[in-house]
C-alpha cells in the first residue's frame, strides 16, 4: 500500500502540471481584456504602463513558468515562513490579484473559514444523512419508504441550488422569519450564545448544499447495497444462523462502500461548485464569491489559482479513494 501511495503521488505531478497547463491557456486564450474597466479618458501610455505592470506584455510561456514558480515555491515558503517564523520568502514576488492588488493567497486564506464551515458541515450532515437512508431503502426495497426515498431523492438532485436557495430563503426568511437570509461573516463564536446564533445563520446554506449530496450519495449506497444482498456470501452467512444485523451492517454493508466511498471521495470537490451559488444567494464571503468576483474581474491569476486549487482537491481525493479501497477490501493489493 505504501509503495502504491509513493508510485500516485510520483505520478499526480505531471497530471497536476497538464491541468495547470490546461487552465493556463484556456484563461489567456479566453475573451476579455483586465484593462476593459479602466475609464476612457486614460491615456494610453498609461495604459501601456499598466499592462506591462500586470505582467501582459511578457510571452505566454514566461508568464506560466513565473505563476508556476510562485504557486509551488513561494506560496509555500510563505506559509512555512508563517508557521515557524523565518524569512525564507522575503522580498519574493507572490501571486497578486489584478483586482485589488493583494496577494490572492491570502485572500484565500480569510474567506477559506468561511467556506469551510458551510462546505464541510454540508457535506457531514448530507453524509450522515444519505448513508441510513440507502441502507434502510434497499433493504426495504419496493416498500413505501423506498418510493418515498428515490422520489424525494430524485427532487433533490435535479432541483439546482440556485433555485432551491431562494425559494428556502423566501419560505423560512422572508415568510416565517424562522432563519436569517444573508449569512453574517463578521460573526464570531466566543460562547454559548454566538455559537447558537452561527448555527442558524448557518441551516439554510448547509440544507441547500446537503440536499443534492443527500441524493447522490443515498443513490450510491441503495443501488450497492441491493446488488450485495444477493451475492452468495450473503445466503451463506444467514445459513450460519448469524443474526440479521450482522449480516446487514458487517459484511454487506463494508463490501458495499467500496463504490460509495469513490462517490464520497470524488464530490468533495464537486461540492465547492455548488457552493459558489450558495454563497453568492446568501452572501457568504467565501471561497465561491472570491472567484465569482474574479471572473466578472477579468483577474486571470485569481482566477487561475483558485480553479488549479479545485484540481488539486479532485486529485488528492482520487488518491484517497484509491487507498481506501485497499481498506474496506481486503482482496484489493496494488503491491
Amino acid at each position: 500500500m505504501l509503495t502504491f501511495t509513493i508510485r500516485r503521488l510520483i505520478t499526480s505531478v505531471p497530471t497536476l502540471l497538464f491541468i495547470s497547463l490546461v487552465i493556463f491557456l484556456l484563461l489567456e486564450l479566453a475573451p476579455g481584456d483586465p484593462m476593459a474597466q479602466v475609464p476612457l479618458t486614460v491615456p494610453p501610455e498609461v495604459k501601456a504602463k499598466m499592462r506591462e505592470a500586470l505582467g501582459l506584455g511578457e510571452p505566454l510561456h514566461i508568464r506560466y513558468w513565473k505563476w508556476l514558480v510562485q504557486f509551488f515555491w513561494i506560496e509555500p515558503q510563505v506559509l512555512f515562513d508563517h508557521w515557524f517564523g523565518t524569512t525564507f520568502s522575503e522580498g519574493k514576488l507572490r501571486i497578486l490579484s489584478w483586482q485589488t492588488r493583494s496577494p490572492v493567497m491570502d485572500m484565500v486564506v480569510q474567506r477559506l473559514p468561511q467556506t469551510l464551515w458551510v462546505v464541510g458541515m454540508s457535506y457531514v450532515v448530507g453524509i450522515l444523512i444519505a448513508l441510513p437512508i440507502g441502507i434502510y431503502s434497499a433493504y426495504r426495497q419496493y416498500s413505501l419508504f423506498d418510493q418515498s426515498g428515490t422520489f424525494i431523492t430524485m427532487v433533490g438532485f435535479s432541483i439546482p441550488p440556485f433555485f432551491t436557495g431562494p425559494l428556502l430563503i423566501m419560505v423560512f426568511a422572508v415568510q416565517l422569519g424562522w432563519f436569517p437570509s444573508v449569512y453574517d461573516t463578521t460573526h464570531v463564536v466566543d460562547d454559548w450564545a454566538s455559537f447558537k446564533i452561527q448555527l442558524r445563520q448557518m441551516i439554510m446554506p448547509v440544507m441547500v448544499l446537503a440536499l443534492q449530496t443527500t441524493a447522490q450519495i443515498s443513490r450510491f449506497m441503495r443501488a450497492s447495497m441491493l446488488d450485495n444482498l444477493n451475492q452468495d456470501y450473503v445466503r451463506t452467512a444467514r445459513a450460519k444462523g448469524l443474526p440479521e444485523k450482522v449480516v446487514v451492517m458487517v459484511h454487506v454493508l463494508r463490501n458495499s462502500m467500496i463504490p460509495v466511498v469513490t462517490a464520497i471521495a470524488l464530490g468533495v470537490p464537486g461540492i465547492f461548485g455548488g457552493a459558489i451559488i450558495t454563497e453568492v444567494v446568501f452572501k457568504v464571503n467565501g471561497i465561491g464569491a472570491q472567484l465569482l468576483s474574479a471572473l466578472f474581474a477579468n483577474d486571470l491569476p485569481s482566477v487561475q489559482t483558485l480553479t488549479f486549487m479545485i484540481a488539486v482537491l479532485i486529485v488528492t481525493f482520487n488518491l484517497i479513494a484509491d487507498v481506501l479501497y485497499g481498506v474496506l477490501d481486503p482482496r484489493i493489493r496494488y503491491d
